[in-house]
């Protein structure tokens, strides 16, 4: 698999993402749903949004890997939120590390969403290749 990001504008480098991905020669595409924190019981968490975060991380580096998967293929990470501003100001200290242990510069977008299931303060949806 051949992967390239491009971002044609400077202030890209601020973004830990990129503004696109292209992908050659994949073996596979994996497509996963939108992790959130909801344990293996399939409780959902009342814990605040960092919490949740770092919970939703740990699901979706679980689901990557037994796919066959790897983060660090992470090619398009969509977050959805129901406060963008408290994303900002209490997860970028989970989520920046959490791209730069892979390695991952992908093509992103970031939602702010009225409301998700329950509890639920934050969603992960991933596009991964091989």
């Amino acid at each position: 698999m051949e992967k390239r990001t491009i971002d044609p504008w400077k202030w890209g480098e601020q973004t830990n993402s990129a503004q696109a991905v292209e992908v050659k020669k994949v073996e596979g595409t994996l497509y996963c749903s939108g992790q959130v924190a909801i344990d293996e019981n399939g409780v959902p968490s009342t814990a605040d949004m960092r919490s949740q975060l770092i919970q939703t991380i740990r699901n979706l580096e679980t689901l990557i890997n037994d796919a066959g998967y790897e983060c660090k293929n992470i090619v398009r990470l969509n977050v959805y939120t129901t406060s963008t501003q408290d994303f900002f100001t209490t997860c970028m200290d989970v989520y920046v590390p959490f791209l730069q242990k892979y390695g991952i510069k992908q093509a992103t977008s970031l939602l702010e969403i009225k409301a998700l299931f329950a509890t639920l303060t934050i969603e992960l949806e991933a596009t991964v290749v091989k």
